[in-house]
């Protein structure tokens, strides 16, 4: 009888285990993730650059490897990405120099609104590709630990996103010009309410390191604000302008 309620125990806590096993809760994982992942050297990643076809196709962003095959139409031999392919060119996704010393992953001298055009690349191929690892080098150390490049990346494109955000609701507060351009035609910059005028966009300097400016409304009691341009051949007072 004792070995028969032995027997009967041990099936029963067998069972039990199994189905503990089956249906605990399995932690979850996150697309950025990078546990268990591989690293890959410079020359190694230089191998799955579409052009052996026994090899899946990777390409690496700001030192993230992704793997692309499925869009092997635009990342294989001939494809008009392949100059991504086998390579870290994060310069290239915001430069368009895709030649010599453009596929790079170097991103010094930048703007804070070009790096951040970086980071949304990379988060776009995070979530349209699989993530297959990390490239040793500039952005991760031999251990897959971010670098002190990676994070100034990432506090430069943060920076960015907020000087973009800022400058969007300044720029609300006086709206812009409608505008138009056709071949034949030319353009025109034209408001609804209010008298056209050029200004700086004084934000534009941290964002792009360049000065730029916009088109934007304004009443005629406003017209005597500093900094505000009339448009080349435009009468002081009219609605519409030629550009």
């Amino acid at each position: 009888m004792s070995r028969l309620v032995l027997g009967v125990t041990t099936v029963f806590v067998a069972i039990w285990a199994a189905l503990l096993f089956r249906y605990s809760p399995k932690p979850h994982s996150h697309s950025h993730s990078h546990r268990h992942r591989r690293l890959f050297t410079v020359e190694e990643l230089a191998l799955y650059n579409g052009t052996d076809e026994s090899l899946p196709i990777l390409l690496g962003i700001l030192g993230s490897v992704f793997d692309v095959t499925k869009g092997k139409s635009h990342y294989g031999t001939g494809g008009g990405y392949n100059h991504f392919s086998g390579r870290d060119a994060s310069r290239a996704f915001v430069s368009g120099n895709f030649t010599g010393d453009g596929l790079t992953d170097s991103l010094r001298g930048l703007s804070s609104n070009e790096v951040k055009s970086v980071v949304d690349w990379r988060d776009f191929y995070f979530r349209s590709y699989t993530f297959v690892g990390k490239l040793v080098g500039r952005y991760y150390d031999s251990q897959g630990n971010p670098t002190k490049y990676l994070k100034g990346v990432e506090v430069k494109a943060a920076r960015g996103a907020q000087l973009l955000e800022k400058q969007k609701k300044e720029e609300a507060k006086q709206p812009s010009c409608n505008s138009r351009w056709s071949q034949e035609d030319g353009g025109e910059v034209w408001c609804d309410v209010g008298i056209p005028r050029l200004v700086q966009r004084p934000l534009e300097i941290a964002l792009t390191g360049k000065m730029s400016k916009r088109c934007a409304c304004f009443k005629e009691e406003q017209l005597s604000q500093p900094g505000l341009e009339v448009y080349a051949g435009c009468d002081f007072l009219a609605k519409s302008c030629r550009v």
